[in-house]
């Protein structure tokens, strides 16, 4: 397995903790953002869409981080990253696609690239933009995570054990701390990324420990 990706893309980081998980072992090679290599022609080539990660599996290249780890789901079921009762599978999904669908696609480098060169935005402005969508997305899985539906017997977002939830969800914690978001009326959510955090199969997907981190 190669997978091409950037330290600090959020959606190359969650691929990395689901590959970990399944305890998968892969290659990295980096599209570095900052010198925009995913808009050249070399990778283009590769991922037509020109975002990060793609994953690159016996000559077939999956794109779409959602559809990597639905992938790796079905394709490697052991450990599972989803419960086995479908009320429960619901509410992870859920908790995923809060941040999939309503938080990352706002907060990606393109739209604040945009922000920045089309409306002159500064860095103070990128951050209050970023910690607005953050935080009402935080808001809801704290409520949500603390509802007699959906709260945990165990440290991670559902049970004992890291799911789909936690793959999604502490990336995300990553990138508010990058933008400056104050997590402290999160006490819930700052629980799970501590449990996520003693794990070194997340450990080893944090931006920090890969090899093109600056």
């Amino acid at each position: 397995m190669k997978l091409y990706g950037f330290f600090r893309s959020g959606t190359s980081h969650r691929v990395r903790i689901a590959l970990n998980l399944k305890g998968l072992n892969y290659e990295q090679v980096t599209i570095d953002l900052r010198r925009e290599e995913h808009l050249g022609a070399e990778y283009r080539a590769i991922n037509p869409q020109q975002f990060v990660p793609a994953l690159d599996v016996d000559g077939h290249t999956l794109i779409q981080s959602p559809a990597i780890i639905e992938w790796l789901e079905e394709r490697y079921p052991l450990p599972p990253l989803l419960p086995t009762d479908s009320w429960q599978r619901a509410h992870v999904r859920a908790i995923a696609a809060i941040v999939a669908c309503d938080v990352h696609p706002i907060n990606n480098r393109r739209i604040l690239e945009h922000l920045r060169r089309r409306f002159g935005a500064d860095e103070a402005a990128v951050n209050e933009w970023c910690g607005r969508w953050i935080s009402e997305a935080f808001d809801a899985c704290e409520a949500l995570l603390g509802s007699p539906q959906y709260v945990s017997s165990g440290p991670f977002c559902f049970g004992a054990s890291p799911t789909l939830a936690d793959v999604y969800l502490i990336p995300q914690i990553e990138s508010a701390r990058r933008f400056k978001v104050d997590l402290s009326r999160w006490p819930r959510l700052i629980g799970i990324d501590r449990s996520c955090g003693e794990l070194d199969t997340f450990r080893r997907a944090a931006p920090s420990a890969q090899p093109d981190a600056s």
